[in-house]
This record gives structure tokens, sequence and C-alpha cells, in this order.
């Protein structure tokens, strides 16, 4: 199969679905990364120029407040839209720029976050209502600690205001173990880290007819870093969820479009099984954390004779320590690190130089 074309800059509407159909088709899928600033945001921009592979840009509620701003007050989440706001016109600047192909996202919002979902959608629309396509591709609704059908109700009403934007909607089916953005799930009931496939196929019962969404399943998935076997990953579940609803529904193979949460610290064979079953986005924070902050650590221990003042150091008490005290210097060095991480995270999704652009 012929590498699939795409365009430099934000994939919405019809070309986003078109881009996961190719995906499951040739079992490859994309890192979906947090960034919370530019810094975090052009690593994510040049790993996908040096891959050759579009990539993921997301904002949690935490990130797009500290885009903003951890200054600005959030009460009524109104610092988290204008991060998030802020973020999604910069990714659209700079991803022609960098000549690359991203898929603008926001990451878990449960339902007390629902106003920052309604103040980005009123932007979104606005927007649409100017260019014609909407400002961010996707957003994600995480209502998993609701009852199954609340939370497919509030992400019917949802989808539909999406729906009528050309967006995609993720949800989240079953919990995702460990602890991120402030959302504690690392004493949660072990049974609910596994979703079933009577769930997924009561999710694409309820979405289906309205619009295009995608599916983060719980098949053991845990936020962060943890010792090998402390996680028990079963992709099996995903396919058992293709299998049940290819077969109660008439489909072609693999209609659901799955998203694999907590990917940091995964092996490549764990990735490419769930890759196998449609997976076509994997989260990956913890580790870019790590790959951005231990090249600065390690620049702050080598020269830390020079950053005890504005002069001073081994080569002399006049010796002006000005080119080591620059943050420039050790930022680019921390982008340079995750960016590395996010290439590594494309050979294993099998997405690296699968594209032509």
């Amino acid at each position: 199969m012929s590498k699939m074309k795409l365009k430099p800059g934000v994939i919405t509407g019809s070309a986003l679905q078109e881009l996961f159909e190719y995906m499951k088709s040739v079992e490859c899928a994309l890192p979906a990364v947090n960034v919370i600033g530019s810094h975090s945001t052009v690593a994510a921009l040049q790993a996908a120029r040096e891959a050759k592979s579009p990539i993921i840009i997301q904002f949690s509620n935490g990130g797009a407040h500290f885009f903003a701003g951890k200054f600005l007050d959030n009460k009524g989440e109104k610092a988290a839209i204008a991060g998030a706001i802020a973020g999604a016109h910069y990714v659209r600047n700079l991803a022609e720029a960098y000549g690359v192909p991203v898929i603008l996202h926001t990451d878990h919002a449960a339902k007390k976050l629902l106003p920052w979902i309604d103040g980005m959608l009123e932007h979104g629309k606005k927007y649409f209502e100017k260019n014609g396509e909407p400002l961010f591709s996707s957003h994600m609704l995480d209502l998993s600690e609701e009852p199954l059908h609340e939370n497919l109700e509030i992400c019917q009403k949802y989808l539909r205001q999406m729906a009528a934007i050309k967006m995609t909607l993720e949800i989240e089916l079953g919990v995702t173990g460990g602890e991120e953005d402030g959302v504690d799930n690392s004493g949660v009931d072990n049974a609910k880290l596994y979703t079933q496939p009577a769930e997924v196929l009561a999710a694409y019962d309820a979405l289906k007819p309205i619009g295009n969404f995608t599916i983060a399943a719980s098949f053991g998935n845990t936020h962060g870093v943890y010792k090998p076997g402390n996680v028990q990953l079963r992709p099996p579940i995903l396919k058992n969820s293709q299998d049940v609803i290819q077969k109660e529904r008439k489909t072609g193979a693999k209609p659901v479009d799955f998203v694999f949460h907590g990917g940091s610290g995964s092996s490549r064979e764990e990735i490419r099984e769930a890759v196998s079953y449609g997976v076509i986005k994997m989260n990956i924070d913890t580790d870019t954390q790590w790959a951005f902050t231990q090249p600065i650590k390690k620049y702050m221990d080598d020269k830390g004779a020079y950053l005890k003042s504005q002069l001073g150091n081994p080569e002399g008490e006049d010796k002006p320590n000005k080119k080591y005290i620059d943050p420039r210097g050790w930022l680019h060095l921390g982008e340079k690190g995750m960016a590395a991480r996010l290439v590594e995270a494309c050979k294993d999704l099998n997405s690296f130089e699968k594209f032509d652009f």
C-alpha cells in the first residue's frame, strides 16, 4: 500500500476519519502528547517532522491552565478555556511552519469539567462559522465514573454539538488506573480496569447514528510508569469488542477506533498488539515529562558551578555566567530530549515514515 499523503496543518472532519481508516489498515497509531506550553509543543512538532508521522497534540485541563499561566484564577474554568484556545491557535500557526499534519485534541474532561468543554465549544462554533472547520479536531469527555447510561446520554448531547461543526468525540469506558492531572484512580476496583464488550457495543449503538467518535476502553492501562508485572494489560479485550460489534451489527472489520490511555512504560509488543486490534491513538505523558526533565537535570548538575551567581565561576572570579544561565540553552535540551522520545513512540506505534507530507 502506498503511503498516505497529508498536507501540513490541523486535520479535522472527514479527513480525520480517512486518516483513522488508513491507520487501521496498515496497523499503526499516533502518539498523543500532553503539552503545557510552547516548549513541549515545539518538541512534539519537531518529532512529527523527524518521524514523518502526524502527531496528536492535546491539552489536559491542568495543561491548558498552565499554558495560560498559573497566575490566572481558573474560576469557572476561564483560565483553562483561555489557555486551550491560545494553545490551539499557537499549534495552528506553527504546524504549517514545521510542515507537519497535527490532530488537535483535548484530554480527560470529567463531569465537573464540562464547563471547560462548553467554553471551548463556544469558541469552536465561532471559528467554524468563520473558517468552515472547527478550531480543534476533537474533545474528550471522561465520564467513566458515572453510570454507563448517564455517560452515554451526556456524550450523545455533546456529540450532537460537535458533529454540527465536524468535530470528533473521544469517550472513556472503564477506568484508567494510576494518577494523572490531579485525578487519582490508584485505588479503583480492579474490575473497572477492564471494559466489557457489551459496554463498547452500547456506546457504538448510542453514538454511531449521531457522529464520529473514538473510545478509550480500559484493558488494564495505568497512567504513569510502574515496575514490570504491576500492570496487567489485556489487549485481547479490544479484539473481543471489535468482533462482537462486527458480528452483531454486520459491520466491516475493526468498526471502532480505539484509544490507548496510559501508554508510558508499555512494551513495544504490548503496544503493537493493541494497535493490531484497532487502536489509532496512544497517550504518552509520563515518559515525555521524564525525557524533557532529564537532560535539564544533567545540565544543572554538570554546570552547577556556573549557576551560582551572575559573575564568578571556576574560570575566574569575574567571569560572566550569562551563556550558562540563559534559559534558552537548557530549555532547548529538554525540547530535544522530548522530541527524541516521541520519535521513539512513533516507531513503537508503527507510524514512523508511514506518511507522505
